[in-house]
């Protein structure tokens, strides 16, 4: 495809991207590939072969689906992690390295845990059926 072109095709997937629900945005990315088919058989190709994975976050609740195409969480992450490494420099070996983003790792998955949630837990609970999460909540352990 033509960089002139890039902006038009852009805006194009962008509809698929902005429908409300799973079963509109496959069929506005169909919709698409079918439209770019003739002009462009190579990019419609490639979106017929990866529509499952374009569009799996839609199987998720509407709020979290902005927070799952975001990468700014694990851009901090290893802005973070990049940090503490400068301040060692050098490192002796691969272990050390290993074991200061094991630290650096550990302790962030503890703010993580202790902060406000990223995703809120009523919202995580729409991911399980309600018998499932019921059975797992009261459902003591059997004995052997």
């Amino acid at each position: 495809m033509p960089k002139a072109q890039n902006s038009m095709a852009a805006a194009a997937l962008r509809q698929a991207f902005l429908q409300p629900d799973a079963e509109a945005a496959y069929q506005a990315f169909r919709h698409i590939a079918e439209q770019m088919r003739d002009r462009w058989p190579k990019l419609a190709s490639f979106m017929d072969s990866s529509e499952h994975d374009v569009l799996a976050y839609m199987g998720f609740p509407a709020q979290h689906r902005t927070k799952l195409h975001s990468t700014n969480t694990l851009e901090r992450l290893n802005k973070e992690v990049k940090r503490r490494a400068d301040v060692v420099g050098i490192f002796p070996g691969e272990a050390s390295i290993i074991r200061l983003i094991g630290a650096v790792l550990l302790e962030q998955n503890d703010e993580w845990q202790t902060q406000n949630r990223y995703m809120q837990v009523e919202a995580m609970a729409e991911l399980t059926p309600a018998s499932e999460s019921q059975s797992a909540i009261t459902s003591p352990p059997k004995a052997a």
